[in-house]
């Protein structure tokens, strides 16, 4: 009987017990629920951290080599004050696109060819086997960064029919660039319009052309495209949209649409210049737009344009509410970047005799041409933007010679000669022939 009081005295406690942890529980889910639902104070309102705006979502990119961000934004702020040639001409690189294709490349480089391009591109702290590596990772978060956004990356390597490549060097880039290897009869009349197919499928026919013609030396093409199509997670009312006076370089002033809208914006301002970050679908992506002050000048903001100042500058931007108006704009841009490349340190992969792309191939190669084309629009939706890159790579000598054509339809001099003796039999002009 005793026992029975001792196991029913037992059973009552667990039950009470039970009660007073259930209890205590939901009285702490409540107090929970009540401190999450509390808003935040302007003074605990998160800061800018890394490239990420304050109260937008850090981006999932544990996989992504920061040395490689870092090294692509060093060389693209450098690549860019290259190509600053005229205060009256609008610039627009895809920094991603050239370093991409560029690191496609260098995979064939060797000695100092290879040391050349990796200091131009900021390399030095990489091995190629790390450089691989992060261009695969880097790639892949790109292209799943926002669900909402539009981001495609393709990679194509167009080698000539007959041509000997080093199997390394392709196989190298087909694992961590994705590359469409494609042999091609360089000869063909269409031979550049297949090439051309592929750039302008691969940027939603943004850029329709990069190679105009294959010269007889050229053995391969290393191609880069990438395309993006985002809308503004605000998107600008079109009936706000209105013509007003856009001041050009020059100081005079030409009717342009400008888009209107207000909101809480991430935002920047000092002595220099104000700046906002207008985000993409779900904010992971955004466009920077840098305004230098009415005193100031684009071109001496531009002398301030490095990576060092731009990381500086990223980490100060915070929530404003404020308004903005932004011209409704369209560039299309293309240009050689065979000098800005070189004057950035990689002469020596242009120069017949001294670039040595050993892992490449055996022959002796030299890069011919660097075509770099963008796309880029802006409206009251959104941006669509598209980059293609093309290397050429060239025999630095090239036998047999190529075809030519001769079509006598004209006066000529003709002589009959014995090529062993020298004599001369018979010599002549035409100019009426019967």
């Amino acid at each position: 009987m005793k026992g029975q009081i001792r196991w029913l005295i037992a059973l009552l406690s667990c039950l009470l017990l039970g009660l007073w942890v259930d209890s205590g529980a939901k009285s702490t889910q409540q107090a929970i629920a009540q401190h999450f639902s509390r808003p935040i104070p302007p003074a605990m309102e998160p800061r800018l951290l890394s490239q990420t705006p304050p109260s937008e979502p850090m981006p999932s990119s544990s996989s992504v080599d920061s040395r490689l961000t870092a090294a692509q934004a060093r060389f693209g702020f450098k690549l860019f004050s290259q190509l600053q040639q005229s205060p009256a001409q609008n610039v627009s690189i895809s920094p991603s696109s050239v370093a991409i294709a560029l690191s496609m490349l260098y995979n064939g480089a060797t000695g100092n060819t290879q040391q050349a391009m990796a200091a131009a591109l900021e390399l030095n702290d990489m091995s190629l086997e790390d450089l691989n590596q992060a261009n695969a990772a880097l790639e892949e978060a790109l292209e799943n960064a926002d669900p909402k956004v539009t981001l495609t990356i393709a990679n194509s390597l167009w080698g000539r029919t007959g041509f000997d490549f080093k199997p390394d060097f392709l196989q190298r880039n087909q694992t961590y660039y994705g590359a469409e290897i494609t042999n091609l009869d360089f000869d063909n009349p269409d031979a550049p319009a297949q090439i051309n197919d592929w750039v302008s499928q691969n940027t939603a026919g943004k850029i329709p052309q990069i190679i105009d013609q294959i010269d007889p030396a050229q053995v391969l093409f290393l191609i880069n495209a990438i395309y993006f199509k985002g809308d503004w997670t605000a998107p600008f009312n079109p009936e706000q949209t209105r013509e007003r006076p856009f001041q050009l370089a020059d100081g005079s002033t030409k009717p342009q649409s400008m888009m209107s809208q207000e909101g809480n914006y991430v935002y920047l301002e000092t002595d220099q210049f104000q700046a906002v970050s207008l985000p993409y679908g779900d904010r992971r992506l955004s466009m920077y737009i840098f305004l230098p002050r009415p005193e100031s000048s684009l071109a001496a903001f531009q002398q301030t344009l490095t990576a060092e100042n731009w990381q500086t500058w990223i980490s100060q931007f915070s929530r404003r509410q404020g308004s903005i108006q932004l011209p409704k704009f369209k560039v299309e841009y293309e240009t050689s970047l065979n000098e800005a490349l070189q004057a950035l340190g990689m002469e020596v992969a242009f120069t017949a005799g001294q670039a040595e792309f050993a892992n490449l191939a055996d022959q002796e190669l030299v890069i011919s041409e660097v075509k770099h084309k963008t796309f880029l629009e802006v409206n009251e939706t959104g941006t669509e933007a598209a980059a293609a890159t093309s290397i050429g790579i060239a025999l630095t000598s090239i036998d047999p010679n190529p075809p030519f054509q001769m079509q006598v339809d004209r006066p000529f001099f003709y002589a009959i000669r014995d090529n062993q003796t020298g004599s001369l039999l018979f010599m002549g002009s035409v100019v009426n022939p019967e």
